[in-house]
């Protein structure tokens, strides 16, 4: 995915342009909804897409139709419609409606409104009254907030941001929308970063209440993403969040998790319409799209950086919306830095964050723990938020390159972390369009002053006589170890796989530091050394069969 595609476009710019004129007339274009419209999926509705020069929706698309269907809502900004389909209708009655809509010129697409699901895997539950990790290691942290249960927590510590909150703690200037269920704003650890410039703290999609507010206490969701991008840090409640930032609550999934195509999309207009910085979406399913296609790219035209998670689906394709170029999609990775088995991949992730077992609020004044792409999207977008309070005249664009260039490889293969974990001290500490500096307290001596080799031949093979897997130990030989690089090199027809662990321990599929699975058999993983590693090695066929060699070089100084 490149980054040719991006306008570049600063959100303060659009704002300052827009002026007051924006906040008297309004930007929103939304139509409110049919009295009686029902909340949350509506599998009976289609979107009918019109021409950006239609200045009326429903002058164009009603008298196409029939007695049974009913314009029930209208986007002008996004230039749509929803067609009510009475419940009796039969398949082919919805195929007719959409044959004669697609007879009408200004008419560009229809489309069912489709149902998008939140992406939280099985609650785990709470982590905060059994053992308390520490995810920190032996050194002492920069800045330690607080916060009573930061020390039941992995994911701030995971991506570092200790360090940078030794910079800053987040700009309550800088926005950060949460696409979801209702946020309970009035939280003990919410309510202070709760965006209080918008009445309620936001905007209900999903009943037109105008209230997003959680209707009851299984309406966790949202609570629990806006908590981890945006909760109360050093403030001696409850848990740390990524940054304090200002939260903005979109409500557009229900009680049940789930929420309309329109409901969504609306969201998402209407959250860049009131400036936000960075729009979080712990949501997704099903195809493109081209209403939610169109939502993200206006909303990325107006300045806001889109974040979303890529699916729970384990290793099924990105979902949607996260699969948009416009989107930054994140994968989830365990306390060991290891891809949750639940994650979704491909090549459309751009980064990897923390989302398994999450501890973060939930209603009602209460905390837990969540796990999902849903939890690893806020951390990102948290980050993103420090970033940009950090270096607040990036654009969207820039702050998306930005967090690319500062992420840090982890092992994994690009579709699990594409450029990488994030890391929030790389991202506040380093000056945009530079890199980070990998070692700034570098030890005397060059590492390549001594070279120790070793290699060892085997054979896989498939079928139940065959042998699909090999492991081997290699302990350190060098003085003064300081980098290896493990390498596999197998039959140009056979896709055999690298895994790798520091401690000796006999990797498998699921138990590994570190790995690499490419399409073929060429295979290599580099690893920094302190000098305490022994490696365990596992060579494995996924397809083919053949000779291969396996090799380490370490480097000493």
């Amino acid at each position: 995915m490149t980054e040719d595609n991006y306008s570049g476009v600063n959100r303060r710019s659009v704002l300052e342009a827009a002026g007051a004129f924006g906040a008297i007339l309004g930007l929103s274009g939304i139509t409110s909804a049919t009295p009686g419209r029902e909340p949350g999926p509506k599998k009976d509705e289609l979107i009918v897409g019109v021409d950006a020069d239609v200045s009326d929706i429903e002058a164009a698309v009603d008298p196409k139709l029939p007695s049974n269907a009913t314009i029930v809502h209208t986007n002008e900004t996004l230039g749509y419609a929803s067609v009510e389909i009475a419940d009796e209708a039969s398949i082919q009655a919805k195929e007719n409606v959409q044959r004669n809509l697609m007879d009408v010129n200004e008419v560009q697409y229809t489309e069912d409104n489709v149902t998008y699901h939140a992406l939280e895997a099985e609650p785990l539950g709470s982590g905060t009254d059994d053992e308390t990790t520490d995810a920190r290691g032996s050194a002492s942290p920069l800045y330690t907030p607080n916060d009573p249960s930061f020390g039941s927590q992995y994911a701030p510590q995971q991506v570092n941001c200790e360090e940078a909150w030794e910079e800053t703690l987040g700009d309550p200037n800088v926005t950060i929308a949460i696409v979801d269920q209702g946020i309970q704003y009035d939280h003990p650890d919410l309510a202070e970063n709760m965006d209080d410039s918008v009445s309620n703290n936001g905007k209900d999609f999903v009943d037109g209440d105008g209230d997003p507010y959680p209707a009851d206490a299984s309406e966790n969701h949202g609570t629990h993403v806006g908590g981890i991008a945006g909760g109360g840090t050093d403030n001696g409640t409850g848990h740390a969040g990524i940054s304090n930032c200002s939260l903005l609550s979109a409500r557009a999934l229900g009680s049940g998790g789930g929420g309309s195509l329109s409901d969504i999309a609306d969201a998402v207009q209407w959250s860049a319409d009131q400036g936000a910085d960075i729009i979080n979406m712990s949501l997704g399913g099903g195809d493109a799209t081209n209403l939610m296609r169109q939502a993200c790219e206006y909303a990325q035209s107006q300045g806001s950086l889109l974040v979303a998670a890529a699916g729970n689906d384990s290793g099924s394709p990105v979902s949607y919306p996260a699969a948009y170029d416009t989107v930054l999609a994140v994968s989830s990775l365990d306390e060991g830095e290891t891809l949750s088995d639940f994650s979704n991949v491909g090549p459309e992730i751009e980064l990897a964050a923390p989302g398994g077992n999450v501890l973060s609020s939930i209603p009602f004044d209460d905390y837990d723990t969540f796990s999902g792409t849903s939890m690893a999207s806020p951390v990102v977008a948290g980050v993103a938020g420090l970033t940009l309070s950090a270096w607040p005249s990036l654009s969207n664009d820039e702050l998306r390159t930005h967090l690319h260039e500062t992420a840090v490889d982890i092992g994994l293969d690009a579709t699990e972390q594409g450029n990488g974990r994030v890391d929030a001290a790389n991202a506040v500490t380093t000056e945009p369009g530079t890199t980070p500096d990998p070692d700034p307290d570098p030890e005397p001596g060059d590492c390549g002053d001594e070279v120790n080799t070793a290699s060892k031949d085997g054979q896989l093979s498939g079928g139940w006589w065959g042998n699909p897997s090999d492991t081997y130990t290699y302990t350190l030989k060098t003085a003064n170890p300081c980098s290896a690089t493990v390498t596999l090199e197998g039959p140009a027809s056979a896709d055999f796989d690298l895994y790798l662990t520091l401690d000796g321990r006999t990797p498998t599929r699921q138990d590994y530091d570190k790995r690499s699975a490419s399409n073929d058999s060429s295979e290599s993983i580099d690893v920094d050394l302190s000098g305490d590693e022994e490696f365990g090695i596992l060579v494995r066929r996924y397809s083919g069969s053949g000779s291969y060699t396996v090799g380490v070089e370490e480097l000493g100084k």
